[in-house]
């Protein structure tokens, strides 16, 4: 513990000591089950949100969709629903297997959130959802909208001057200010995206490129997230948006967990007691993650097993679950630096609203490596030409660590024999909008990790 400044913090971990929690403050990877994972029916009582609230955010988008599909071409094949594809990915995992000599039971399938229209990632769903949520508010209070209106009005100069009369900021690594800065300069809103340091140069021009307003910063995101709520504090006609605790966002996110559910339908692939439902989620703050959790818990209830994957050098939901602090523990507090390339998940201090929010459904959570990132980044080009940014690839290791590390848990759950008759779904967080060039840079770090031919153990620990 010698790394821990916070006495407070050093004297909880000194008593607290577990040879886990010693292996994540040693940046190594690491499986974790949550103790504190209830039945779906006891935990659901504790949830300050509810079925209602989710079915409500998705009417709001299906009120929505006729504006969505004309002013983003992109999205009149869906007819103004931004969705993604769900692709079953066997090559991929005949490779895992191969990798890591380990069977994987059941079918695996790649959630392609990494391809969603307009932002080309998670964030599209909690993101763009916030910003529509606030113009519907804004539209309705001042009378030049009703919900039974055509919404596709929206696209035209008297909103679009309605709407520059006020503000929307935000603080990010870079996908959730993306979809934040597209949806409201498309809408009229003046926008500003707070980056913190990690946030790639790309996205920041991207932005700018929409008319956004980028202010960079050299620390990381919570300190961009506090910048931008202190700035907009300051401006009664701004609106921020928290990644940290808003339920908005938290609530499109959730919408996720439904239409999987038609999409599994479609085809004919059944979730119940004897065919269980395992997911595994990039996190960062816990919005994302968070939420598609929560919906898929409403959905599926006990029959879905939903596990967090972070890296090895930002676990922020992982040190706030494990020691039920919560945000009052960031990584930086036990001498972990938070500098990793999965950009998207470099986060040092949770969401308290999410982590206390999903603790009685979250089944687990794992650490991955920066090199294992990079290997699977590459084998999924190779097997299933399917190209994803680093941080999207951290699900991908979940099938193999539940198999290697969670038997335990599939033992107490009585999962071991109806494993075989199992769905994994890995999120695929995004990728799609990463330019040409920085993909290929991507895809050759991977190569490059495999050709050294170093033992995995070693590769995961960073």
């Amino acid at each position: 513990m010698k790394n821990v400044e916070n006495k407070e913090i050093k004297a909880w971990l000194e008593a607290n000591q577990t040879p886990l929690l010693n292996k994540i403050i040693s940046m190594e990877e690491v499986f974790w089950i949550n103790t504190k994972l209830e039945t779906f029916q006891s935990g659901i009582k504790k949830s300050p949100l509810t079925l209602e609230d989710v079915r409500d955010a998705e009417e709001r988008l299906n009120r929505f969709a006729p504006y969505i599909a004309k002013v983003f071409p992109e999205t009149q094949i869906t007819n103004g629903i931004i969705e993604s594809p769900l692709e079953i990915i066997p090559s991929m995992k005949q490779k895992l297997e191969q990798l890591h000599g380990q069977p994987l039971l059941g079918g695996l399938f790649l959630k392609c959130d990494s391809h969603l229209p307009i932002s080309g990632s998670i964030k599209a769903r909690g993101g763009i959802y916030e910003v529509l949520k606030h113009a519907e508010n804004l539209a309705l209070q001042h009378q030049l909208l009703n919900l039974v209106d055509d919404y596709s009005i929206l696209d035209n100069d008297e909103f679009r001057a309605f709407f520059s009369q006020y503000s929307i900021a935000v603080g990010s690594t870079g996908n959730l200010g993306l979809s934040i800065g597209i949806m409201s300069a498309k809408l009229g809103f003046r926008v500003t995206v707070h980056m913190s340091a990690d946030a790639k140069q790309w996205k920041k021009d991207l932005l700018r490129s929409k008319g956004v307003n980028v202010v960079e910063y050299e620390a990381d995101y919570s300190k961009a997230v506090e910048e931008g709520r202190s700035q907009a504090e300051q401006d009664p006609s701004c609106y921020f948006i928290d990644d940290e605790n808003s339920h908005d966002l938290f609530l499109g996110y959730a919408v996720a967990a439904s239409r999987l559910k038609k999409q599994l339908e479609e085809l004919k692939i059944t979730i119940d007691e004897n065919h269980p439902l395992f997911v595994y989620l990039p996190c960062g703050v816990g919005g994302g993650p968070g939420g598609v959790a929560f919906g898929l818990k409403l959905m599926f209830q006990d029959h879905v097993h939903c596990f967090f994957a972070e890296p090895t050098h930002s676990p922020c939901m992982l040190l706030g679950l494990m020691t039920e602090l919560h945000d009052q523990i960031s990584v930086q507090d036990v001498g972990i630096d938070n500098i990793t390339d999965a950009d998207g998940l470099a986060v040092g201090r949770p969401s308290g609203f999410v982590g206390k929010t999903i603790e009685p459904f979250l089944s687990g959570s794992y650490t991955i490596s920066d090199p294992q990132l990079y290997i699977l980044l590459k084998e999924l080009v190779d097997s299933e030409n399917l190209h994803l940014e680093p941080s999207a690839l951290a699900g991908m290791i979940g099938p193999t660590k539940l198999f290697n590390e969670g038997t335990e848990y599939l033992r107490k759950l009585d999962l071991l024999e109806k494993i075989k008759d199992a769905v994994h779904i890995v999120w695929g967080t995004g990728g799609s909008m990463v330019p040409e060039e920085m993909m290929q840079q991507y895809y050759e770090k991977g190569v490059e990790f495999s050709n050294r031919g170093e033992d995995f153990n070693v590769l995961a620990k960073g």
